[in-house]
C-alpha cells in the first residue's frame, strides 16, 4: 500500500475512533469531550487527508541543462524527526505534525506533554493499524528529561518544539548535530473591532457600553456549559491541572492591581479546577495580563480612538502569531493588515486557520510554519545531482 493511502486510512480510523480519543483526552486535561469530538478530531483527520495528497507531488524534479551537463534538483526526507508537543490540543497538533512529516517520507517521534499522556499513544496504535511499519511512528511519554534527550540525540534531524526555554533547545541543536528546529513559543493575539463591524460577525455596537453588555452576556451563556470534561454535554471544562490553575489565579490576582475587573469573579470556584471567565479593562501598558500569554479564560479589553493608536497597541507585544480585524471598510482593513506584525491576519473572522496555508508567527513567536506546502518542504533536504552527458 502506498504511503498516501496509509495516511488517508489513518484519517478514516481517527474518525472511527473519535469517541475513545476524545474520552482519553478529556480525562487527562480539562478540554471538554464535546470540543475534542467536534474540533480536534476533524483538524487531525483533515490535515492527514490533505497532506496525503502531497506524497507524490513534492516539487523536486526541475532540471537545468547546458552543453554537456544535466543538473537536476530533488528533495529528500530528513530521516528521523521529532515533535515535543503542547497540551492544549494534542490530537489536532499531532495531525498537523504527522501529516507533513510522513508525506515527506520521514520517521517521526512524538512526545506528548506530561499533562496529556493518554490520547497520543492510542493515536500511535491507530497509525500502526492503518499500515505503517513498526518504528515509522513512535510515541514516547515522559517529562522534560525525555524532551532533553530528544533535543540532544544525534539521530534526530529536526525537532518541533512548543513552549518556553527555547534557548536550551537551540543550544542542544547547536551542540549536537545542528538539527533543524521549529519553534512555537506562544502568542498574544489582538482582535480589533471597529464601530462599523457587522454585528453578526463580531459582537460590536457603536457605543462601547452596548458592546460590553452584549459581550458579557455571551460569557454568561458560555459559562452555563460548565461540567465534568468527559461528559458529552459539557462545553466548558476545567484548566489542565493544579499547576496551571494556580498560575492563572496568580495572574488574575496581579491583574486586579494593574487593571479594572470588568467581568467575572476573579477567584477560583473552590471546587475542582474550574475558573470562570474574567475580563480586565484598561490595563496598564506593562500589566502582566496584557503582555503575557495566559492559557486560561482571562481576556483584556481596551478602547481605542484611531487607527494609528490601535495598530500601536496591537503591535506592542513580543509575539506576532495572529490578529483579527472586524470592519466594513475594505481600505481600512487593508491598511491595518499591512501594518500588523502577525503571521496570520483574519478580516471579519477569527481563528480561520487552514491546513492548506502556512500558520506561523513573527517576532518572538518563533519561526517556521505549519500548514500548506511550506510545512512539507520543512521536513525535506535538497540534493543537486550533476550528470555529465557523453
Amino acid at each position: 500500500m502506498q504511503r498516501s493511502q496509509i495516511i488517508w486510512k489513518a484519517a478514516e480510523l481517527i474518525e472511527e475512533e473519535a469517541h475513545i480519543l476524545s474520552l482519553l483526552e478529556s480525562r487527562s486535561f480539562g478540554r471538554p469531550y464535546s470540543l475534542h469530538r467536534a474540533i480536534d478530531i476533524k483538524v487531525a483527520a483533515d490535515n492527514l487527508r490533505y497532506f496525503s495528497g502531497w506524497c507524490d507531488k513534492i516539487p523536486d524534479d526541475y532540471q537545468l541543462r547546458d552543453e554537456r551537463m544535466i543538473r537536476y534538483v530533488r528533495r529528500e526526507p530528513l530521516g528521523v524527526v521529532a515533535a515535543i508537543m503542547a497540551w492544549n490540543g494534542p490530537i489536532s497538533s499531532a495531525g498537523m505534525k504527522l501529516g507533513p512529516a510522513l508525506a515527506a517520507g520521514n520517521c517521526i517521534i512524538l512526545k506528548p506533554s506530561e499533562k496529556t499522556p493518554l490520547g497520543t499513544p492510542y493515536l500511535g496504535r491507530i497509525f500502526a493499524k492503518a499500515g505503517f511499519p513498526p518504528g515509522v511512528i513512535q510515541v514516547l511519554t515522559g517529562d522534560g528529561t525525555l524532551g532533553s534527550l530528544m533535543a540532544h540525540h544525534e539521530r534526530v534531524r529536526k525537532l518541533h518544539w512548543f513552549g518556553g526555554n527555547w534557548q536550551k533547545i537551540q543550544e542542544a541543536a547547536a551542540k549536537t548535530n545542528l538539527k533543524r528546529v521549529t519553534l512555537e513559543l506562544g502568542g498574544k493575539s489582538p482582535i480589533i473591532v471597529f464601530k462599523d463591524a457587522n454585528l453578526g460577525n463580531a459582537a460590536f455596537c457603536d457605543v462601547v457600553d452596548e458592546f460590553r453588555a452584549l459581550y458579557y452576556a455571551k460569557l454568561v451563556e458560555m459559562s452555563k456549559g460548565k461540567g465534568v470534561p468527559s461528559d458529552e454535554q459539557t462545553t466548558y471544562g476545567t484548566v489542565a491541572d493544579k499547576l496551571q490553575y494556580d498560575r492563572i489565579l496568580s495572574m488574575i490576582e496581579q491583574g486586579k492591581r494593574e487593571a479594572t475587573v470588568g467581568f467575572g469573579n476573579p477567584t477560583g470556584n473552590g471546587k475542582g479546577l474550574f475558573i470562570s471567565p474574567v475580563v480586565f479593562e484598561n490595563p496598564s501598558e506593562i500589566a502582566r495580563v496584557y503582555k503575557e500569554e495566559i492559557f486560561g479564560p482571562v481576556e483584556v479589553m481596551k478602547v481605542f480612538s484611531s487607527v494609528e493608536e490601535v495598530v500601536k497597541m496591537a503591535n506592542d507585544s513580543e509575539f506576532g502569531l495572529m490578529a483579527s480585524v472586524f470592519t466594513a471598510d475594505v481600505d481600512c482593513a487593508a491598511r491595518i493588515t499591512d501594518a500588523l506584525e502577525a503571521g496570520t491576519v483574519c478580516i471579519n473572522t477569527s481563528m480561520a486557520v487552514s491546513h492548506r496555508a502556512p500558520f506561523g508567527g513573527q517576532k518572538q513567536f518563533g519561526y517556521s510554519s505549519e500548514g500548506g506546502l511550506e510545512s512539507v518542504l520543512a521536513y525535506t533536504q535538497v540534493k543537486t545531482v550533476v550528470q555529465l552527458v557523453s
